[in-house]
């Protein structure tokens, strides 16, 4: 994928920024080092939220104080001291980004502004009906009226409604059916997850960038198949394979011809699928495990195509 160190130069093949990439988008689940940092500093944002008693955490709140309800500390500002706490803030925006509350009393949760109902915050879901509020930053707890016969919602705001505004507040109450207060204590889950906890590997895939490049991973990364082999088609179903068109494109002035055949240009996939000498050979193998194939035009495509029941009858003949 890379060539060797400074005293070797050897020719680098894959981008760096592919072989970072997950395993099923054609990487090889290789981690960024300055993203992962990211990720283990946030995981301190997270910490902060939940646990409650810990020492570490009364220091932080001795030193910077906290904002309202104790989920996040006060952003340092002071010029000595903090340089740590004032990294791991840094990455305070993107980690509640990816955070929702859980209702529990709903005293410590924002009615309006947190993200606890259908993981976005009200204020922005219905904006209008935000502005007409009366307390913007009422909590769950104060909107819910005990007093009704089973408790109900007791949404306060400036005026009457409009009619083209009565649809609105529906759409509102219809969000807000079956969530109410409980006994226990509010507490933050992170999004995305089944257990709803901090995870390192799942915070790391929500940082990078989606892809949709479809990759024949289970056809390469076989248990059984040599891992020189399983890199070698890697690197063809990616097409950097050092071949001589290849070595062409690199400043080599070379003739490009294919020294199996000598009928046309040496590329990867011709000289795995479509040369006549390689054909006869794939036509030899298959048809001893009795299968009949057409090719694809690339090895990537043939990868993909095959299923899991003709590699075992490549792989396991007998």
């Amino acid at each position: 994928m890379g060539g060797g160190g400074n005293m070797e130069r050897k020719a680098h093949l894959v981008k760096w920024e592919i072989v970072c990439g997950d395993k099923g988008r054609g990487g090889l689940g290789l981690r960024r080092l300055g993203l992962m940092n990211k990720v283990l500093l946030g995981k301190w944002i997270w910490r902060y939220a939940c646990e409650r008693e810990n020492l570490w955490k009364q220091v932080i709140w001795a030193k910077f104080r906290q904002e309202e309800y104790g989920w996040r500390s006060k952003k340092p500002n002071g010029a000595f001291g903090v340089g740590v706490w004032k990294e791991i803030m840094k990455e305070n925006e993107w980690c509640w980004d990816s955070l929702e509350f859980r209702v529990g009393k709903g005293n410590k949760i924002r009615f309006w502004t947190d993200v606890w109902c259908a993981g976005t915050a009200l204020s922005q879901s219905f904006p209008h009906l935000f502005a007409l509020a009366v307390d913007r930053n009422a909590t769950v707890e104060e909107m819910w009226d005990q007093n009704s016969d089973q408790g109900g919602w007791n949404l306060r705001f400036l005026r009457n409604f409009n009619d083209w505004e009565v649809g609105m507040v529906g759409d509102l109450l219809l969000k807000l059916r079956g969530l109410r207060p409980a006994l226990e204590e509010d507490s933050i889950s992170w999004k995305g997850g089944k257990s709803g906890r901090y995870k390192v590997k799942m915070a790391y895939s929500g940082l990078v960038n989606p892809s949709d490049i479809v990759f024949p991973e289970k056809s390469i990364w076989v248990n059984s198949v040599p891992t020189k082999v399983a890199f070698f088609a890697w690197e063809a179903s990616w097409e950097k394979v050092l071949t001589l068109d290849r070595l062409q494109r690199r400043g080599w002035h070379l003739p490009n011809c294919c020294f199996l055949c000598g009928c046309a240009e040496e590329s990867v996939n011709h000289i795995l699928i479509h040369c006549t000498m390689v054909r006869a050979l794939w036509e030899l193998v298959l048809g001893l495990v009795g299968v009949k194939w057409v090719f694809p035009e690339t090895v990537k495509e043939v990868l993909l195509s095959w299923r899991d029941w003709i590699l075992e009858r490549i792989l396991y003949p007998f």
